[in-house]
């Protein structure tokens, strides 16, 4: 009788250690899965939060450019990536700024028409949250004739800078989909820097 009330404690010891082990697995499961949510949430936190620069820039030179598909003022549409391998300018506009209706006869004259039959080459002015007669309009004011896209909302806008900052913007992005210069208003001096960059890199 003694050596069968030996045997059901050393049972129930050997089982009681058992399932303290079990706890402890269950537990550092647990944990671990605890921690890799956290840090999960912690990166789309970080991802999300992104602090625009002293221009408004949500995006700096040497960042892939943000992926979109816009469409423009004659119905057709354009996603960025599938323009890989070419050199792409894009200017965020709208008839309401006037740094804009300045900016853009230059970009007219000086980029679009020495370069519209480059297969290497795409411009597209994207304008900012503006119905499509609008921009027709605008277009037909600035006297520009390189495409112009419609951004509802601003969403597009908002991939590359805060979406209540203003514009005129000018973003360039080599041919690998890396954005190699960024402009804000209308500057001289900085539009023609932006102008021997586009003529520096047709030229390779």
């Amino acid at each position: 009788m003694k050596q069968f009330k030996y045997m059901m404690m050393a049972a129930a010891l050997v089982c009681g250690l058992a399932t303290l082990l079990a706890c402890g697995q269950k537990s550092q499961r647990e944990g671990d899965k605890t921690a890799a949510e956290t840090s999960a949430q912690a990166e789309d936190k970080t991802t999300a939060e992104v602090t625009p620069d002293s221009v408004g820039y949500l995006v700096k030179v040497g960042d892939m450019a943000p992926d979109f598909t816009v469409e423009l003022t004659d119905g057709s549409k354009v996603t960025l990536s599938t323009l890989r391998g070419k050199l792409v300018m894009l200017q965020f506009t709208a008839s309401w700024c006037g740094v804009c209706r300045k900016e853009m006869p230059f970009i007219e004259s000086d980029i679009w028409q020495p370069n519209k039959e480059r297969k290497d080459f795409v411009l597209i002015g994207i304008d900012r949250d503006e119905p499509l007669e609008k921009v027709k309009e605008f277009a037909q004011q600035t006297k520009v004739t390189y495409p112009l896209g419609l951004d509802p909302g601003a969403d597009i806008f908002a991939l590359y800078a805060d979406r209540q900052a203003g514009i005129t913007r000018n973003v360039l992005i080599d041919p690998d989909g890396r954005i190699i210069k960024l402009t804000r208003l209308y500057n001289p001096e900085e539009f023609a820097s932006l102008v021997a960059l586009i003529n520096e890199r047709l030229e390779k």
